[in-house]
């Protein structure tokens, strides 16, 4: 196991993507577990999704952070893009821990509006990495995607496997996140982490995936689309599990060491967090609809049959997602453990909650 070499508490850490999904229930996590801690949010809040959305997560973090004066919260509406202000908040916070979260996501999406993902994932994080430069930092941890392992056939995915054929601009762009950092952790030795996150899911995620979209479309009598014929598995990570392996790995910051030639040997890991275990469609629709009926989101008697129709795969796509967190085991003694069935429960309570059905 590695040991903590970074202390969190009366640190400013940057998160950007601070009103996005796992960014602010990062935000929400580490004001409750490091007193005093100092958090500076980024985000530029666009309309990919619903932005009353991302404006409750900011409320919330908003409430919670009042419970904790000794603590402080600032956020920042604004581009990732923008390089004058990335190196402006640098220049002023100073910051000792940044997380960057902040990116355009979805892999259907990244088919139409290509521009929108170089600007942001590629663009957006070069600026990162060149604050990062200019204005040093302990650690940088940053997010990745199970996307960079494409069409693989072995089973797990594991860091060591080669990721050279992505099937989406989506992947390309986190793929090419690994390699900036990489380089930047070896010409600047810069300590960086990257995060491979597999389907997250949980209480007030992002519409665009799977299992939000699902309940919205039936909600609405509509009909629900199961790719690859129900063929497909993913491995569903609960997003407060995805928090905790953060939360760990950004007090591990990769050691500087020189090499032979008595350059910087780069300070850089990469890491999978996922659940481990993957789920057949089919069983994950038939989970998520006996949630919805138990919660009273759907009535008793929906017929869910009626409402499935089982089509072909859609480009950009795999048949399967799974994670091997053996290194994230190893390093951090943290394996995600909460099960589809609890998770997909918390969802389905948060949906009647929030849409006050």
């Amino acid at each position: 196991m590695l040991t903590a070499n970074i202390e969190l508490r009366n640190k400013i850490i940057l998160v950007t993507g601070a009103a996005g999904f796992i960014g602010s229930n990062l935000v929400t996590a580490l004001l409750r577990a490091v007193q005093p801690v100092h958090i500076v949010g980024l985000d530029n809040c666009n309309d990919y999704y619903d932005v009353s959305l991302k404006e409750y997560r900011l409320a919330e973090i908003g409430r919670l952070a009042a419970e904790y004066p000794q603590s402080s919260w600032t956020f920042i509406r604004g581009n990732l893009a923008d390089k004058a202000l990335i190196e402006e908040l640098f220049a002023e916070y100073r910051f000792d821990v940044v997380v960057n979260l902040a990116a355009q996501a979805g892999v259907r999406y990244s088919i139409d509006h290509p521009d929108v993902y170089i600007e942001s994932n590629l663009i957006g994080f070069y600026n990162i990495l060149e604050a990062c430069r200019h204005y040093p930092v302990g650690h940088l941890v940053y997010a990745s995607s199970s996307s960079v392992y494409g069409a693989n056939k072995k089973v797990p995915y594991s860091t060591d496997d080669k990721v050279d054929n992505p099937v989406s601009l989506y992947a390309v762009t986190k793929k090419s996140n690994e390699l900036l950092a990489h380089a930047y952790s070896k010409l600047y030795n810069i300590p960086s982490t990257g995060l491979r996150f597999f389907t997250v899911y949980g209480p007030a995620g992002r519409p665009d995936m799977a299992y939000f979209g699902f309940t919205n479309k039936l909600l609405k009598g509509e009909t629900i689309q199961i790719f690859n014929y129900g063929h497909c598995e993913r491995d569903f990570t609960y997003v407060d599990d995805i928090v905790e392996g953060i939360m760990r790995v950004m007090r591990c910051a990769p050691e500087k060491q020189t090499g032979e030639d008595g350059l910087p040997l780069p300070p850089y890991r990469v890491y999978n967090i996922g659940n481990n275990h993957p789920e057949n469609l089919l069983d994950f629709v038939q989970i998520l609809s006996e949630e919805l009926v138990r919660a009273g989101v759907l009535p008793a008697d929906y017929d869910f049959e009626a409402h499935k129709a089982l089509v072909p795969m859609q480009p950009g796509d795999v048949p399967v997602t799974y994670a091997d967190t053996s290194a994230l085991e190893n390093d951090f003694g943290f394996k995600p453990s909460t099960s589809l069935r609890t998770g997909l429960r918390r969802f389905a309570e948060w949906y009647k909650g929030y849409y006050q059905i």
